[in-house]
């Protein structure tokens, strides 16, 4: 009984969120800051990115998915990073990476050539980021204004192209 409640305890304890959590990621509302490390070990706070419309792309090389949509980061971030929207002026990736792996983590970025700004605490889903954004599953991303506010959650494909197009300054 005591190894059924102590694994009990440790899976309770590792899950990627809480039930009855609040959403803090809902449109409309500010995005939480996220301060995390880059490659070089340099700490790259989300807010250093103000004034620019920001997709946040939480991901891991673990994800298949994730792996693959990073050919269309890479697509949609040579079509708008130069662009003008209504609300920030270029457009940026932040790349939340949800590895465990320093190597799998560099190694990805170095083959898939990715040129936008990667962060991670190498905790896996034990990253406070991931609470605090409450991800559920991967791939998942948030596109934010140049004043740091939700415009949408979770778009991919298609409907994120038009969702960064909808913001583009007319």
């Amino acid at each position: 009984m005591k190894k059924l409640w102590l694994f009990t305890a440790f899976l309770v304890s590792n899950l990627p969120f809480s039930y009855g959590q609040s959403q803090p990621t809902e449109t409309g509302k500010k995005a939480p800051e996220i301060e995390l490390s880059s490659p070089t070990g340099k700490l790259i706070p989300l807010s250093s990115l103000k004034g620019k419309l920001v997709l946040i792309d939480f991901w891991a090389t673990w994800c298949a998915p994730c792996v693959q949509e990073q050919d269309e980061l890479a697509r949609l971030y040579q079509i708008f990073r130069n662009s003008a929207f209504t609300n920030g002026k270029g457009f940026e990736i932040y790349g939340v990476s949800l590895d465990a792996k320093r190597q799998d983590w560099e190694g990805t970025i170095a083959k898939k050539h990715i040129s936008w700004t990667q962060v991670s605490d190498l905790r896996f889903w034990r990253s406070p980021v991931a609470r605090t954004y409450n991800i559920q599953e991967l791939p998942f991303n948030v596109l934010i204004d140049g004043n740091g506010t939700i415009l949408a959650r979770n778009l991919h494909g298609d409907e994120l192209e038009k969702g960064i197009s909808k913001f583009l300054k007319k």
